[in-house]
This record gives structure tokens, sequence and C-alpha cells, in this order.
């Protein structure tokens, strides 16, 4: 068991809570930003001989997630003259009990999983789980654009925690494939909140109801 990994684990779970519980976008940025610098972080504790392949997923991830994407959220943020999120569909409160929930009960089974000699006692897996599941969280429970796009990075981040069980065996595979998918994400992302805010001068998704063939 690495103590250390856990540590980041249970800090990056943590963040999970707080991102449920932000109302202001910049802070929610910060939390993803941090949770993916914590992320990158992780494939130097594991318990392995350390070269550069896993070095280079470090920096890529460190670097994309903690500095390139909330980047451009920031901009997109700015651009579009907002800065917190009113009237979710899922309250806070309630956003945060799910996630609390789901996370307690992730941690819960972390006993029963048929994991390898090297992960036994890690909570990778819960981890995995209680991210992803707070992912969904934001994007079923957030209107703005930006809080969406936050939840979709964080559940891309429950992901990339998945990945590093196969670090071993697949390092540059399964790094290459998640920062792929997280840059075509974001090109996507920057498209439809430039487009939600130039046709509608917000970037609340209520606004699409209005949208008529």
């Amino acid at each position: 068991m690495n103590h250390n990994l856990n540590l980041l684990l249970d800090v990056a779970m943590g963040l999970n809570l707080v991102s449920l519980a932000c109302s202001r976008l910049q802070t929610l940025i910060r939390v993803m930003a941090l949770q993916g610098v914590i992320l990158g972080l992780m494939p130097l504790v594991m318990e392995h001989d350390l070269d550069w392949r896993f070095a280079l997923i470090a920096l890529a991830t460190v670097f994309g997630k903690g500095m390139v994407i909330p980047l451009l959220l920031r901009r997109a943020m700015r651009k579009a003259h907002t800065d917190r999120e009113l009237e979710p569909f899922i309250g806070f409160v309630p956003s945060l009990l799910l996630g609390a929930g789901g996370t307690i009960a992730a941690l819960a089974m972390v006993n029963q999983l048929p994991l390898l000699p090297e992960h036994t006692g890690s909570v990778l897996v819960p981890a995995a789980l209680a991210t992803i599941l707070t992912g969904f969280i934001l994007l079923i429970g957030r209107a703005k654009a930006i809080s969406q796009a936050c939840g979709y990075l964080i559940l891309e981040n429950g992901i990339y925690v998945f990945g590093l069980l196969l670090l071993k065996a697949m390092p540059i595979l399964v790094e290459a494939g998640v920062l792929l998918d997280i840059t075509v994400s974001v090109f996507i992302i920057s498209i439809v909140v430039d487009r939600i805010q130039t046709v509608f001068d917000s970037l609340d998704t209520r606004h699409l109801t209005t949208l008529r063939e």
C-alpha cells in the first residue's frame, strides 16, 4: 500500500466535495485545476521505478489539467461576464449530500474489489468512482455552461485515476488517450460556450430550451 498515493487520492476526493459546494465559477475552476495538479503528481509517487515516461505523464497532466484548461475556462468566463452559479438544477446542499454519499459508498467497497496485489489497500478505484460521480452531478445539476464544462473535466479526472491502474502496462497509451479526449472536449466546449454567449448573451443553458426547428 502506498500511503503517499492514498493521501493524494484523499485530497482529490475532498476537492470533489468542495467543487459540489461552489457557487463561484472562479473557485470551481481553481478547485478543478488543483485537482489536476494533484493527479499529475500521482504517477511520481506510485510504487515503481521512476523513468522518463512517468515524468512525461506527470508533466503533461500538470500542464494540461492544471494550467492550460483552467486558463481557457477563465478566459471564457471573463468574455461571458459571469462569475456565479445562481440557480442550479440541483441545489448545492443536495449536490454535496449526493457526492458525500457516493464517496462513502465507494470507500466502503474498497476491500471487496478484486485488485492486483500491488493495488491492495489502495483507494484508486473508490477515488475514481467518486470523482466520476462528482462530474456527473455537476454535468446534470448545474445550469451554467462553464460549470458543466468543469463537471465534464472532473469526470475525465476520474477516468484518469482509473487509468493509473494500467500505468505500468501501458503508461504512454493511457495518458495519450486521456489527454487527446480532453483536448477534443475543450475545443468542443469552447465552441459551445461561445455560441451560447453569442446567441443568448448568457451562459445559462436553460435558454437552449427556447430553440425551435
